[in-house]
């Protein structure tokens, strides 16, 4: 006689699952985490934490030096800028220009990038062919060249920044995306979703799209400073985002000249730029560790 499993009695609660969760962020990476919370919140209340105007111009307070310096300031802790605009202001509301910029790229870069690799990796053949080849010629496109010829036509702004990147950032997605649909589509369970007669789109964001969310969050993590790099590097080349808009770019660009004067107006938004990128990149990673069980065994 045929023995019965209680399949009830060997499936985790629900209960069981809070220890894995509270284990899993007590070993997170806690400073890159905290980095990347005071950067959100600083984007979020940027109107309610800071004291000055970001636009405001003072050339009585230009170029005043950090508050550890001798002629420096509490009121203005990291100085001011050669238009005498507090610098600490101007990298919070920068903070929420990276923000947008990323998030807006990100959503509809990585979404239409997503979408493509499902299609290309679950039909195969010359739909697969044409997607990847569209792929190739966008990345074999520069990307700043791309974003100043837009710039050129259509003049610099931020929808323009979130354009350039979207147009080079999807072609990324499909890339990986694609590549995890092809191993899936060897596992049986697709086999038995084709033969129950689901239909193409149902199998897609049923039984694909969360077998390739692990991969797509990490991806997701690791773009981000990849983004906030573009478009400080947009900004930086004038590309960008268009002054007097406080962009850490365009921070760094405004204080070049007066390097050897005035070291902190270039500094402040460098390091604020290398802080957050390397705090996603090891959240990244972190991440990569944690939902690979490939590299949870090494």
């Amino acid at each position: 006689m045929a023995k019965v499993i209680d399949t009830a009695a060997i499936q985790p609660g629900k209960a069981k699952s809070w220890p894995k969760i509270f284990a899993a962020i007590k070993a997170a990476p806690f400073i890159p985490l905290s980095i990347i919370v005071v950067f959100v919140l600083a984007a979020i209340l940027a109107d309610l934490v800071t004291f000055h105007d970001a636009y405001q111009v003072s050339l009585r307070d230009r170029l005043i030096p950090p508050f550890w310096q001798d002629g420096g300031s509490l009121s203005h802790p990291l100085g001011t800028d050669p238009l005498g605009r507090d610098v600490l202001t101007r990298i919070i509301y920068g903070a929420r220009i990276s923000i947008i910029i990323a998030g807006a790229a990100l959503a509809f870069g990585g979404g239409f990038g997503t979408l493509v690799g499902l299609t290309a990796g679950y039909y195969g053949g010359k739909i697969d062919t044409i997607l990847m080849r569209f792929a190739d010629i966008t990345l074999a496109f520069p990307l700043i060249l791309f974003a100043i010829l837009l710039v050129m036509v259509l003049g610099p702004s931020m929808m323009n920044v979130i354009i350039a990147i979207t147009l080079v950032l999807w072609a990324r997605y499909a890339r990986v995306i694609r590549g995890e649909v092809l191993g899936l589509m060897q596992r049986d369970f697709i086999a038995r979703a084709r033969v129950s007669g689901a239909s193409d789109w149902r199998i897609m964001m049923r039984h694909l799209l969360p077998n390739v969310m692990p991969t797509l969050i990490v991806l997701l993590t690791l773009q981000v400073g990849w983004v906030i790099i573009v478009e400080a590097s947009l900004s930086f080349l004038g590309a960008g985002i268009p002054p007097p808009t406080p962009a850490w770019g365009g921070m760094l660009a405004e204080g070049r000249e007066y390097v050897s004067t005035a070291w902190w107006v270039t500094t402040a938004p460098g390091v604020a730029i290398m802080l957050v990128v390397l705090a996603f990149n090891l959240c990244g990673d972190w991440l990569r560790e944690k939902l690979d069980p490939k590299q949870r065994s090494i």
